[in-house]
């Protein structure tokens, strides 16, 4: 039963909306639709971007549900953590039964959407997606290892995996280059959330990194992983998906997150880390910005 909202309290509507946690699924969309544009030589023609469009709808329904659901088995954990306080589920203002009911509607049309007007390969890999996420990551890895955000981090690397397959019906290796690059990014760009958040995470008794082995080994992980993202990120100017445009972006881009996590490793505060975690943001939207640019202009 839902609790009667106090006066100012968010519409039902909100309610739900933020279960689907918009920012995030924003860039996955983003991700996807990056995979979507590359798997097709020049300009698209009518039939290939509506096919996106549909793809980039189911897509998005079937991440949105994966959030909801992460919102049920986390609602103990987010009211205890300030970031995360505020969901509806941390605040009672929507119950499990509702929350359950609205991801499964969710991921039963997007699964629908991408199975019938898409292809099968793409549902799969999606609902597949949805599992590793949802269950996978936020039921087993995320309470038990230090490496959660590792070994989990497949799952937030597919989506263009998933834009490459809707728009070709198979996975190229051009596509797991882009999921290597977001593969590399994701632990460095939580890593540098989870330092300035570690009283949080303490106290809701996840092993995250700086919780389990300190803040200065935390720093050197966010160090060695950014140069090893950094020559990941050359790879598809090396492979020939991309020209100078985005060797120049990633360049950029990486070398600048390199700077970001030295003087986070050598001078530590937790304002550098909050703009570390910022400009990783900006890392990989520029990252697949300047494939999009890329792909388009030269």
């Amino acid at each position: 039963m839902m609790s009667q909202a106090a006066p100012g309290a968010p519409s039902v509507f909100r309610q739900f909306y933020a279960l689907t946690k918009p920012r995030v699924i924003q860039l996955i969309v983003f991700c996807a639709l990056i995979g979507m544009v590359l798997a097709v030589p020049g300009v698209p023609d009518l039939s290939q971007i509506r096919l996106a469009a549909v793809a980039c709808l189911g897509i998005w329904l079937v991440a949105a549900a994966a959030a909801a659901f992460n919102c049920i088995v986390e609602q103990g954990i987010d009211a205890k953590m300030k970031r995360t306080a505020w969901r509806p589920t941390a605040r009672g203002e929507l119950s499990n039964t509702q929350t359950l009911v609205f991801s499964a509607v969710l991921c039963t049309l997007g699964s629908a959407l991408l199975y019938f007007w898409v292809n099968p390969l793409t549902m799969w890999l999606t609902f597949a997606t949805f599992v590793g996420y949802a269950v996978v990551y936020t039921v087993i890895l995320k309470p038990l290892t230090p490496q959660n955000i590792v070994i989990g981090g497949a799952s937030g690397a597919m989506p263009p995996v998933l834009g490459w397959a809707a728009m070709t019906g198979d996975v190229g290796p051009e596509a797991l280059l882009l999921f290597l690059i977001i593969f590399l990014w994701t632990p460095p760009h939580f890593w540098a959330l989870a330092l300035y958040r570690v009283e949080d995470y303490r106290k809701s008794g996840l092993p995250m990194l700086p919780v389990t082995h300190g803040s200065e080994y935390t720093r050197l992980q966010i160090v060695l992983y950014t140069v090893v993202l950094f020559a990941g990120c050359l790879l598809p100017f090396v492979y020939g998906l991309s020209s100078w445009l985005y060797l120049a972006a990633a360049v950029i881009f990486g070398f600048g997150f390199c700077v970001y996590a030295w003087f986070l490793w050598r001078d530590y505060s937790d304002e550098l880390a909050r703009r570390t975690f910022r400009f990783s943001l900006i890392h990989l939207s520029g990252l697949f910005a300047a494939l999009l640019l890329d792909h388009y202009l030269l």
